[in-house]
């Protein structure tokens, strides 16, 4: 599957949806970025389970401000709506590949109730 524009419109949908998201945050005139596309979109078509969206910050400022993107590109991951991975500079395609199966492997339940540990001692 190729990889999805993700826009501040179409970010809460997707990543509210059940299932692993990962984000690459890129802009046109970045060298790194554009050496990483085709690894991205690679793994996209390795991935068939995972929904891989790409985020221009050029076009997509505030959305990327809002994740205190502040080096592209940007990987992101999220798994049934958590935020788990946040890496800047380029992966290989097998770290990649070694990340998403390492996402797979959780078990959300426990993944749940250290977030829910962490809000409370937040708000405490």
């Amino acid at each position: 599957m190729k990889p999805v524009v993700i826009t501040e419109q179409t970010l809460e949908q997707t990543l509210t949806k059940p299932g692993i998201v990962i984000l690459d945050f890129w802009a046109p005139w970045c060298g790194p970025c554009r050496s990483f596309a085709p690894i991205f979109e690679a793994a996209a078509e390795r991935h068939s389970d995972v929904v891989f969206g790409k985020v221009n910050t050029d076009e997509e400022q505030e959305l990327a401000g809002s994740f205190g993107i502040s080096s592209i590109p940007t990987v992101m991951v999220f798994r049934d709506g958590i935020g788990l991975f946040q890496q800047p500079g380029m992966l290989s395609a097998p770290a990649l590949d070694k990340l998403l199966e390492q996402v797979r492997a959780l078990n959300m339940d426990e993944v749940r109730k250290e977030v829910e540990a962490q809000s409370k001692e937040q708000a405490e």
